[in-house]
């Protein structure tokens, strides 16, 4: 065992005999500092893309099944009748679903399409999402202004909207929305008005939108279920490219499981009720939990890429130190023989030239871990790259830069420590 006071002596030896090579012993820790600075920043921007993929997910609950209305490929067949243009999750759909299924505690419909809205002369292609009053709370859209689609609108069939944030600003830059009056397009009837009562914050779910991919609800004009099956009806229609009509009931159904580990029995059955009615596959059933756990088994594997190639500046550093520690104990030869001629055994030749190894790759790391976490910050600040922090991956990425110092050194140190002594007071 080495005693405390041959650690000291050691130490101050060892910082010593770097401070006599000040440059080398810079350009030999820097490898150690940009291998920790990177860890720490590929880490961060791992953690901070696994956290967002993650909380889009998580903020649709564990516990709930989302069905999707999907456009058909083909084009509606001839002598389809009243429904040749309809397609996706109806009425009678959503019946079966609260009846016919236990374990399921609530089905929350929901209808998007686009719609021209304007105010006064400034008019704006908007996202129409008519939502239950519950919709706003079960997504963690946070209401900034006004208040959200309450329970008495959808009873009353009131005619008033919920602006999003980036929708409001568009329309009233500069003026107060709340109580104002904004005209949606009617298709071949006339505008029909809407009293706005709230603005919301901006949102991206992971699942939403009609194609299941994320969905911004920003630019959006959130209106009461009730009133739109009432105002608009099942038509949507658009003169964009020509005359085009389709006939949807509900665009999403956000169904909400008793358990979560009813979770998957539940999206089984619901598959095989959607089957029987829906021959043409225009409704697809998206499992959050699914993707909650295959987004963080990819986000993770992510993370550890990043580490792996970030460590990998790690170990060229090591290699640094070794080589430059190699050099050191051919410089210092004599100096060995003749400590070991006074008496200094092979330990104490050993723990020098190792002390003065970590000392390097400590100092180096201690270095690496402020710089690392400026860059992050300076990243977020900056260039608007989102990253996160965690403790760990500090601790991580200094612990990783002591081993390999450790390692670097041991053979140097064994090295030095088995020089024979007459030979080495005999180099010149």
């Amino acid at each position: 065992m080495i005693s405390a006071g041959s650690l000291r002596h050691a130490v101050r030896l060892g910082v010593r005999g770097l401070a006599a090579h000040r440059l080398r012993s810079g350009l030999t820790a820097l490898g150690i500092v940009l291998g920790v600075a990177s860890v720490i920043v590929m880490l961060a921007v791992g953690e901070a893309a696994r956290y967002q993929a993650l909380k889009q997910l998580q903020d649709l609950g564990a516990n709930t099944i989302v069905l999707k209305s999907t456009k058909p490929t083909e084009p509606p067949k001839e002598g389809g009748g009243a429904d040749m243009f309809a397609y996706g999750i109806t009425y009678a759909d959503l019946d079966r679903i609260r009846t016919n299924l236990p374990t399921v505690t609530a089905a929350t419909p929901m209808r998007e399409f686009r719609k021209n809205v304007w105010y006064q002369e400034r008019k704006h292609e908007l996202r129409m999402v008519s939502v239950t009053p519950d919709f706003l709370t079960q997504n963690n859209i946070a209401v900034l202004r006004g208040r959200g689609i309450e329970s008495q609108d959808e009873a009353e069939y009131a005619s008033v909207a919920v602006l999003g944030e980036s929708a409001a600003d568009a329309l009233f830059p500069g003026l107060d929305p709340i109580g104002r009056t904004v005209l949606v397009e009617g298709g071949i009837s006339d505008p029909i008005p809407f009293r706005v009562v709230g603005v919301t914050a901006d949102k991206v779910l992971a699942t939403g939108g009609a194609s299941g991919d994320a969905a911004e609800f920003s630019k959006v004009i959130f209106v009461p279920f009730a009133t739109d099956r009432v105002r608009l009806g099942r038509d949507i229609v658009s003169f964009k490219s020509g005359f085009n009509i389709e006939r949807l009931d509900v665009s999403q159904v956000t169904v909400t499981v008793d358990a979560v580990a009813n979770v998957p029995k539940t999206a089984d059955a619901l598959r095989s009720l959607i089957d029987q009615y829906h021959k043409q596959k225009d409704v697809q059933v998206l499992v959050p939990l699914d993707l909650l756990r295959k987004a963080e088994e990819t986000q993770r594997m992510f993370t550890l890429i990043l580490g792996a190639i970030a460590g990998i500046s790690l170990v060229v550093g090591g290699i640094g130190i070794m080589n430059i520690m190699l050099a050191t104990v051919t410089e210092r030869t004599r100096e060995i023989g003749i400590r070991r001629a006074l008496g200094a055994k092979q330990k104490d030749i050993a723990t020098q030239f190792l002390v003065e190894t970590l000392v390097l790759s400590c100092g180096g790391g201690l270095i690496g871990v402020l710089l690392g976490v400026a860059a992050a910050y300076g990243l977020r600040k900056v260039v608007n790259i989102p990253t996160a922090i965690e403790g760990w991956s500090l601790a991580v990425a200094f612990g990783v830069s002591l081993l390999v110092g450790l390692l670097s050194g041991m053979y140097p140190a064994r090295r030095a420590a088995r020089l024979d002594p007459i030979e080495a007071l005999r180099h010149s």
